[in-house]
């Protein structure tokens, strides 16, 4: 096994907890100790060590099978920002204010985030309608998140 590029493990961890990024820690490493890294090796720590996983999965926001192309589109972003906030993630002030922002724009709309993956964009924001969620419209049968339990296959 080829020897670890991690200089100070302790060092590491603590950048996890403080939410760092895998970008900002391929950064700081290389500013630090002259040392290239790569996104997955420290993902690969991250695991090895049983630290906490950086994404929070919520079926009830985000109950949607996101096809490949909508996969970074503004609306699943704030959603995601949002399952992070009720998960007890911290976020950056920048990420605070996105997300108030986008929380208030759908307020005074009184609109929420709605998905079809057949359509290019696939988000769209549409009026509020009983039956809706906070944040979304719930999902038709064709657009909702294929279940990974095993008894369900």
């Amino acid at each position: 096994m080829p020897a670890s590029k991690i200089v100070n493990e302790q060092e590491v961890i603590r950048w996890f907890e403080e939410g760092r990024t895998y970008q900002w820690m391929i950064e700081e490493y290389k500013r630090k100790y002259n040392i290239d890294t790569v996104a997955s090796m420290w993902g690969n720590f991250r695991r090895r060590r049983g630290l906490d996983p950086r994404i929070v999965r919520d079926t009830e926001l985000i109950p949607w099978d996101i096809a490949p192309e909508h996969r970074w589109k503004y609306p699943i972003a704030m959603l995601r920002l949002e399952a992070r906030v009720k998960a007890g993630t911290k976020l950056t002030e920048d990420e605070r204010g996105r997300l108030a922002s986008w929380r208030e724009m759908l307020a005074e709309e009184n609109a929420v985030v709605h998905y079809d993956p057949e359509t290019e964009d696939g988000f769209f924001y549409v009026p509020r309608q009983e039956g809706d969620h906070e944040l979304i419209h719930p999902p038709t049968k064709s657009s909702k998140r294929r279940s990974t339990d095993k008894e369900d296959m």
